[in-house]
């Protein structure tokens, strides 16, 4: 039975997914083979290996899967951050990948109002404490 709590539910989910969408945070398999520095004949730059090895995550909107451009290190070869696998390891249990890019795009209270994916390249110890702190979840004493 919907009720009109599900109905307000699905329309929050529905608003952030396309907050996602619209950010511009997000490219297709393709687009990153095309991105200038990355190598299509090498083994270890094929997004769908990253996927396989936990190295990065990915969201599907309509049937095409995206990967998050924050987590791709452009002086790498826009391979993805080491930090990306410690981050998805942390949430693996709690989050899937819709999950994982709501909390990479939010502000975040414990980084200081930052979002975690503008820390990721410059403090990414910050950014794993974060989402340590998200797994743990408030806690009142």
């Amino acid at each position: 039975m919907t009720t009109p709590a599900s109905l307000c539910e699905a329309e929050m989910e529905a608003k952030a997914r396309r907050a996602v969408m619209e950010s511009g945070d997000w490219l297709t398999a393709n687009e990153i083979l095309q991105l200038r520095g990355v190598s299509s004949h090498s083994d270890c730059a094929q997004p769908s290996q990253w996927i396989q090895q936990g190295d990065i995550f990915t969201i599907n909107d309509h049937g095409t899967d995206y990967y998050p451009a924050f987590g791709l290190e452009k002086e790498a070869g826009y391979r993805p951050y080491s930090v990306m696998s410690k981050i998805i390891d942390i949430f693996k249990e709690d989050k899937d990948g819709w999950g994982m890019a709501f909390w990479f795009q939010s502000i975040n209270s414990y980084l200081g109002a930052l979002k975690p994916q503008d820390l990721i390249a410059t403090d990414p110890d910050l950014v794993i404490d974060a989402a340590l702190d998200e797994v743990r979840g408030v806690t009142h004493g």
